[in-house]
């Protein structure tokens, strides 16, 4: 071949009028050679190959190094660079993961004279160069190293999301998701763990498909990342409403060899968490697994106090306090593997299964009086004692393919994703009614309830660069919910046996399907650049209400979701985007279901089945500036419009008891005529030295819901803000400190509901109130040691100033109520992190040009 390659290019030079080469006959060069092991000899696939020219930029007029080739290695090693300027000089640069970087200047030796006495036989001579074996050297230092140092900041951020790297957090050590979402800029996490962004609920996406697990189920130490994506384009699910995404990243590594991490962490309650994952590649096959255990406990205290106004001059006021005690724990397991097919085809099976139980202990104390006329008519004493045990368990799993083509950046990509969700509980309730300090008589109730949830997901994406400045994607999802549910209701009778009350029992089926297929077209503009897409839906959801033999149904037919992104780089440093996207919110599951929650006697809760879904358009202008290394700025202003709002609110009704004749406070949900928020977010990273860096986020926003249209409800309208401040330094002797602290102003409750839990609290509402203003801080200490700091030790201690609580008003002509929670949160917690690992670099293997390249790129930066 190199003799063939060396009479043609013989050829085109003596055809050219033995002249110097001119024109396009200059691009003739070819350098090639063969890659290798200096130690073992042998050949080395997958390295980074780089040809680098120094010359003149047309533009500036000034020399600078352009990359004029990039390739990797064939599976002997070997190379080839062809269509080369023979004139000039080059820098080729080689490196492979577990080698000393290779970087030599190489040239085409062109004998000049030879070419000008007519000699081109000799002018010509080296022209195909053959740069030989390159002997590659072991980096013994990386390959001794147990543990690869990440370069990536705590918090880095991009005009369309901000990505919150989770192994630079200390404090979110042996914790859960929850922990981790904490400390995110752009998110309130209150007391029971409810996540809100911007005021609303955001999506949840594990990997970047729905999942069903809970943020408590997902352990801390198995997130790589989180990804904030507050206005999704028409690639993403138009679900949410406009809350945005929070897809949860979790950990992979693809570094040949075998790497993992062992820990343990123990409460100030005594509770102990632990677990594990390990990492194997070689070959062709990438294995991961993981497993985790994590033992809690939660104290609480609520209070209650309401003024419900009867009417004809009668009012009732309740009194009511309780302290829930609960325990249980949570064990989650995952397991997967990636098979590398060849080059361009890659195959990915994963799983995973969840099991949980808690016990809750909670004594509520009932004082209602009633009063006529502004005088006492009477008063009713009472307490209900309630000891319930949830568990349940859950799995999944999904399979996904990828297909690299030949052109850089062009793939196709398919998957199918399953999981199921199970939840049982038995509460048994004992009510005790006193008469003047003395117990008159005791009722006792037990409630049974049960259910699944299923879900199905099916994709396809397909992403084709047309060119260096265009770009199309397009794909279509199918996806597929199903809930059951069964609510049964007993009292003891005289016999001391439970027998079942009909009218209070429920038995509920739900169902939904989304059919969706997108497309986005991407095209650069020198300094301008902008995504164009459109995504159509179509929806439906049916219910069974199988206890009062009863259906409903609604179908959306075909909706269309556009969304547009507008950027513009007004400097190296400084870009501004605008952008906009139109998004829908359909009921959930527990806010159609009929039937009633009698867990408060006092506040029962029941979903709506005529829920219609709710559109919201947005629409967002941000800035960034990256104005020196370490510091950067970023503003989003931000807006937002519901209609159909879905809000919850509380009415009052007839006692569903038949045996009572009495009302009571029903909370539920319905659909508002409309909500509007605006707001400005404003994002600060700051590295004041080489040992301490600020991340500061502020959020100001103002929120009206149009209520009007529900009984009882008026209009509500209010600003608000809050804010987080995170402090991390370095010190000596490998100690690390991170302080995080976060206050929420008083602020309208989010859409769709807010607060309350298992964890106690009576009812509470939103469009009808407000929460009172709350604060926080976490401090976290860590210290590395062993070998490469393989080993770190964790000591968190949050809420330390034992301060964050729950705090809700609300009002409308039928009542006035005041809700407070307290959840100890001041708790310290001790973990223990061991990391371990071998890395091989003779067994490395490639698994596709792109896929590699952006390894290499990063693999500094991946973490275990």
């Amino acid at each position: 071949m190199k003799y063939l390659l060396l009479i043609l290019s013989s050829f085109i030079f003596i055809s050219s009028n033995a002249q110097v080469p001119r024109g396009q006959n200059m691009n003739q060069g070819q350098f090639y050679g063969k890659i290798i092991d200096a130690a073992s000899n042998r050949p080395i696939e997958g390295a980074s190959i780089q040809l680098v020219q120094n010359r003149m930029d047309t533009a500036t007029k000034k020399k600078r190094d352009f990359t004029v080739a990039i390739l990797l290695s064939d599976k002997k090693g070997e190379f080839l660079i062809d269509k080369l300027p023979v004139m000039g000089n080059y820098v080729l640069v080689i490196s492979s993961v577990g080698y000393k970087t290779f970087s030599e200047k190489v040239k085409f030796d062109i004998n000049m004279d030879a070419a000008k006495s007519g000699d081109m036989s000799s002018a010509l001579s080296s022209v195909i160069k053959d740069l030989g074996n390159i002997k590659l050297q072991v980096d013994d230092k990386e390959l001794e190293s147990v543990v690869v140092t990440s370069t990536k900041p705590l918090l880095q951020m991009n005009l369309d999301r901000k990505v919150y790297n989770v192994e630079k957090d200390i404090s979110a050590a042996g914790g859960t998701a929850q922990d981790v979402m904490k400390n995110i800029p752009s998110l309130n996490v209150d007391i029971d763990g409810n996540v809100t962004l911007r005021n609303a609920s955001p999506q949840i996406f594990v990997d970047g498909r729905p999942t069903t697990l809970t943020l408590d189920q997902i352990p801390a130490d198995q997130i790589a990342s989180v990804e904030i994506i507050t206005n999704p384009s028409a690639k993403y699910d138009a679900s949410g409403g406009g809350s945005g995404i929070l897809n949860i990243i979790l950990k992979k590594a693809r570094k040949t060899g075998y790497n993992g991490n062992l820990r343990f962490n123990i409460d100030s309650y005594g509770r102990p968490g632990g677990g594990g994952d390990i990492n194997i590649r070689q070959g062709k096959v990438n294995f991961f697994s993981s497993v985790f255990v994590n033992l809690m406990k939660f104290e609480s205290t609520a209070k209650t106090l309401r003024t419900d106004f009867l009417g004809n001059d009668s009012t009732s006021i309740l009194n009511q306090n309780n302290a829930p005690t609960t325990k249980g724990g949570y064990g989650f397991a995952r397991m997967g593997m990636d098979f590398f097919a060849d080059n361009r085809n890659t195959f990915t099976l994963s799983g995973y299964y969840s099991k949980r139980k808690f016990e809750t202990s909670d004594l509520l104390n009932i004082n209602r009086n009633n009063y006529k006329n502004g005088l006492l008519s009477n008063s009713d004493i009472s307490q209900r004692q309630n000891e319930s045990e949830n568990n349940g368990d859950g799995y999944g799993g999904s399979l996904s393919y990828k297909h690299n083509f030949a052109k850089a950046g062009k793939e196709i990509t398919a998957d199918v994703n399953y999981n199921y969700r199970n939840n049982n509980e038995l509460s048994n309730f004992t009510s005790s009614y006193f008469d003047n300090g003395s117990l008159g008589f005791q009722t006792f109730e037990r409630s049974l309830r049960g259910g699944n949830n299923k879900s199905l997901t099916l994709q396809s994406d397909y992403v084709n660069p047309l060119s260096k400045t265009k770009k199309i994607e397009a794909g279509v999802r199918y996806a597929y919910r199903s809930f059951t549910t069964e609510n049964n209701n007993y009292i003891k009778n005289g016999s001391g046996d439970y027998t079942i009350i009909p009218a209070l029992n429920s038995e509920y089926n739900f169902t939904d399907q989304v059919y969706a297929a997108y497309a986005t077209f991407s095209h650069q503009i020198n300094k301008f650049s902008y995504q164009a897409g459109l995504r159509a839906e179509s929806s439906s959801y049916s219910g069974d209400y199988i206890t009062k033999n009863s259906k409903f149904s609604n179908d959306y037919p075909f909706s269309l979701f556009p969304s547009l992104f507008l950027t513009y780089k007004l400097t190296d440093k400084q870009d501004i985007q605008m952008n906009y996207s139109r998004k829908v919110r359909r009921p959930n599951f527990w806010q159609l279901i009929p039937f009633i929650d009698y867990s408060d006697s006092l506040n029962l809760s029941v979903g709506n089945p005529d829920l219609i879904p709710e559109f919201t358009n947005l629409i967002e202008i941000g800035y960034s500036n990256q104005y020196s290394p370490g510091n950067s700025f970023f503003a989003n202003l931000y807006g937002r419009n519901s209609n159909n709002l879905i809000t919850k609110y509380q009415y009052r009704d007839k006692n569903p008891n038949p045996a009572k004749a009495d009302s009571l406070l029903f909370s539920t949900y319905a659909n508002a005529n409309s909500s509007y928020s605006v707001g400005l977010e404003l994002t600060g990273k700051n590295k004041i030295n080489k040992w301490w860096e600020i991340t500061s986020n502020v959020n100001l926003y103002n929120a009206t819901i149009k209520a009007g249209n529900l009984p009882g409800s008026v209009d509500n309208s209010g600003f608000s803000w809050f804010a987080k401040l995170t402090n991390s330094f370095k010190l000596p002797k490998d100690f690390s400190v991170q302080v995080n602290a976060d206050y929420q102003a008083k602020t309208l409750m989010p859409p769709g509901g807010g607060g309350g839990g298992w964890w106690g609290g009576g009812a509470q509402t939103t469009a009808q109130g407000y929460i009172k203003p709350n604060y926080g801080v976490d401090v976290s200490v860590r210290k590395n040691f062993l070998k490469n700091n393989a080993g770190s030790l964790t000591l968190t201690v949050s809420d330390i100033l034992d301060s964050r609580s729950y705090s809700s008003y609300a009002s409308s002509e039928l009542f006035i109520q005041d809700n407070e929670r307290i959840r100890k949160g001041q708790i310290f917690r001790l973990s223990f992190n061991w990391r371990f690992g071998k890395f091989d670099a003779s067994l490395f293997k490639r698994k596709n040009i792109k896929g590699e390249m952006d390894n290499m790129q990063n693999i500094q930066s991946q973490g275990q």
